[in-house]
């Protein structure tokens, strides 16, 4: 009783504040909703930085992108890379629009029988470009790095929601390098429309999961105007809605009118833009046709990853787009495939993760485009981390820290540099 007097003296007699940090080096506090999500983003921001410096050193060594058209792999400068490809166009459309005329048919006997048109990419990613570089005055291409970058920070907080909710703060932060290190991880921040996507998807899964409808349905109808293979999570958020109004005990708890306007408003983003490409070039079919005569892209049921699979087998390369080393490592890719879905099944996902991943490697698998980019088609598909994460989450650090140092270095090769400077992504 004493000891306890003397210290609540000792503690009047302090003045107020004396103790605290003053005002000038008080450290940034922050909200208590953000502070979970700094391990995972700091985690995958530096594997990110390693593995995008191994690519710049790569790029200066090998001195084969300043030879090669600025559009297609080259530039005066490594970061130049970034923007090429898919990158082009996209920073055409940020910076000029569309133009949707009437399919141009080419000279015929050549791969493509179209002229190739840029409505063939998406509008909500050049249109964020736009935004930005508008309100900050950024170059369209810095503009666009920049709304990658940002948005795989978005992508890897909702990854880091999802898996934890299912395994653990650990896992969730584990996946979160995890989907730094994957292959094809290298347009994460690049001038693509993945990490755009991603950030979209995942927190579009993670608002199924927790029953907020209209978040759900808001997001997939962004991601309908973000890329084509939305219609793999447009179909997963309307089939877990189906299922919950289905049932009369999740009918009564959640009610109907939330998974009613998911499943209505989840489409309409990819049904209006396929539409007004439609009506613009004077042929409804347009966008499938521009893909499949000016890209070579369409679904064929698996017909040409079987073809792929079978010359790589015996060495051949007598399909189309042959580039042999990211051939190889799709080949890797797909192997892995039905062990990493086995994988996940067994942790009992949620129905929507469950659907969207399935829809997504069905899609990725059952259509012609260019095998080397195997990787890079499957970045979204984040489900297939969940398994891999929570196995790894019973590793101590120290061998976590091995793995990532080793993962990010190497990342610099193959799913950077190989898909950018080996291959076309």
């Amino acid at each position: 009783m004493t000891t306890a007097r003397k210290d609540a003296a000792t503690d009047s007699a302090i003045p107020e504040g004396h103790g605290e940090q003053p005002s000038g080096r008080r450290r940034l506090a922050l909200p208590d909703g953000l502070r979970p999500y700094l391990p995972p983003i700091l985690l995958y921001g530096v594997t990110k930085l390693v593995g995008l410096t191994v690519f710049a050193v790569l790029l200066e060594q090998a001195d084969d992108y300043q030879k090669k058209n600025p559009r297609f792999g080259g530039g005066a400068h490594w970061w130049d890379v970034l923007g090429t490809w898919d990158g082009w166009w996209y920073l055409q459309v940020a910076e000029k629009g569309y133009d949707p005329r009437p399919l141009e048919p080419l000279a015929p006997g050549g791969l493509f029988t179209v002229q190739q048109n840029s409505v063939a990419y998406f509008p909500l990613y050049p249109g964020l470009i736009r935004g930005v570089s508008e309100i900050s005055g950024l170059s369209l291409f810095g503009s666009a790095i920049l709304v990658s970058v940002l948005a795989s920070f978005v992508a890897v907080a909702g990854i880091y929601a999802v898996v934890s909710a299912l395994a653990g703060v650990r896992a969730g932060t584990i996946a979160a390098g995890l989907w730094a290190v994957v292959p094809g991880a290298g347009v994460e921040w690049a001038v693509y429309s993945e990490s755009v996507f991603v950030a979209i998807a995942a927190w579009c899964c993670y608002c199924v999961m927790k029953r907020r409808w209209v978040a759900a349905g808001l997001l997939a109808f962004l991601a309908g105007l973000n890329r084509p293979t939305s219609a793999a999570l447009i179909g997963a958020v309307g089939l877990a809605a189906l299922v919950t109004l289905a049932r009369r005990e999740s009918r009564r708890e959640h009610g109907v009118a939330g998974p009613v306007y998911a499943m209505v408003a989840a489409p309409l983003g990819l049904l209006t833009y396929i539409a007004w490409v439609g009506l613009s070039m004077g042929d409804l079919t347009a966008y499938f046709t521009l893909q499949r005569k000016g890209w070579a892209h369409y679904f064929d049921f698996g017909k040409y990853t079987l073809d792929v699979l079978g010359n790589t087998a015996v060495g051949h390369n007598n399909y189309l787009f042959p580039f042999s080393v990211p051939d190889l490592l799709g080949v890797q890719i797909v192997l892995a495939l039905p062990f990493l879905v086995a994988l996940m099944l067994r942790k009992k996902p949620p129905l929507v993760l469950v659907a969207y991943a399935l829809a997504s490697i069905v899609t990725v698998l059952g259509t012609q485009q260019m095998f080397g980019n195997t990787g890079r088609y499957l970045l979204p598909v984040f489900p297939l981390l969940l398994a891999p994460a929570a196995a790894m989450s019973r590793l101590k650090w120290p061998s976590l820290a091995v793995f990532f140092v080793s993962a990010s270095v190497a990342s610099g090769w193959y799913a950077h540099y190989v898909i950018f400077e080996l291959g076309i992504p």
